[in-house]
């Protein structure tokens, strides 16, 4: 099931994006009810794609994010892969959707792209074991982890450089049946001029610390609630933008997340 947030005629709406997305002209969006938790219903509304907005997928209530959590990122950072996940949070007013500006902060003179495999939580949980995180899963979306670099690395610690308003964009949908393990995840920027340069080219498979564990052990500090996001990491190849590009985050049985960056 891909799940979806949408703007419509009539205002806004959950619902589940159905057809075949190698073909956009089938696709339609059937309203669900109240939520997309647990077993969702449908108000038997639809749409097609094509008359309404995406927005992001989920009000996330907190986003949780790991860091260094491919050993070929960690390396072009300079420094070692973490022994434990490396967690941090990014505001939820930092949340927006596909094609949604990322504004570049006139404070910053480098912000980065960082695509991600992002988890959405299902039910509220503490104490996760990882062989059972898969209960709590409510899907997998695209995430982009924008960090205002060269804030990131003076300030010695992220929350100023990863929680400027627009730095998370999410979507396209959520898709609840996907399994996490061996997914292609790639970054590419296009100029203004039309070219384009794949940036990063990565599998989750080169996690140092699987969907699971990272669950568990997040699970241990916080609780985890129905809609909280959970982005794993980003491989190498992170790098920076510019106002005029768009930057396209796109991984495997997901679809595509794409972003134009302007000045704020």
């Amino acid at each position: 099931m891909r799940l979806a947030r949408i703007a419509h005629p009539q205002g806004f709406a959950f619902v589940e994006v159905r057809g075949d997305i190698a073909d956009p002209s089938s696709l339609t969006c059937a309203e669900i009810s109240e939520h997309p938790f647990g077993t969702p219903e449908f108000t038997g509304r639809e749409w097609p794609l094509a008359d309404v907005r995406l927005l992001a997928p989920i009000l996330a209530s907190k986003i949780v994010c790991v860091g260094k959590n491919y050993a070929d990122h960690a390396e072009e950072m300079g420094s070692p892969a973490p022994a434990e996940p490396l967690i941090f949070l990014k505001p939820n007013t930092s949340v927006v959707g596909p094609e949604a500006a990322i504004a570049y902060p006139p404070s910053s003179e480098r912000v980065d792209h960082e695509g991600e495999l992002a988890v959405v939580i299902g039910q509220p949980c503490r104490d996760v074991a990882a062989a059972r995180a898969h209960e709590v899963i409510l899907g997998y979306t695209c995430a982009n982890d924008v960090t205002a670099r060269d804030q990131q690395l003076s300030d010695g610690q992220w929350t100023r450089g990863k929680g400027y308003d627009t730095f998370c964009p999410l979507g396209p949908w959520i898709v609840t049946d996907l399994d996490p393990n061996g997914l292609d995840v790639r970054t590419t920027l296009t100029h203004e001029d039309g070219t384009s340069e794949l940036r990063q080219d990565g599998n989750t498979s080169q996690f140092m610390h699987t969907v699971g564990e990272i669950i568990e052990y997040v699970s241990r500090v916080m609780t985890l609630l129905p809609g909280d996001v959970i982005l794993t990491g980003t491989p190498a190849g992170v790098g920076a933008m510019l106002p005029g590009d768009r930057v396209t985050v796109e991984i495997e049985g997901i679809g595509a997340l794409t972003n134009p960056v302007v000045d704020r």
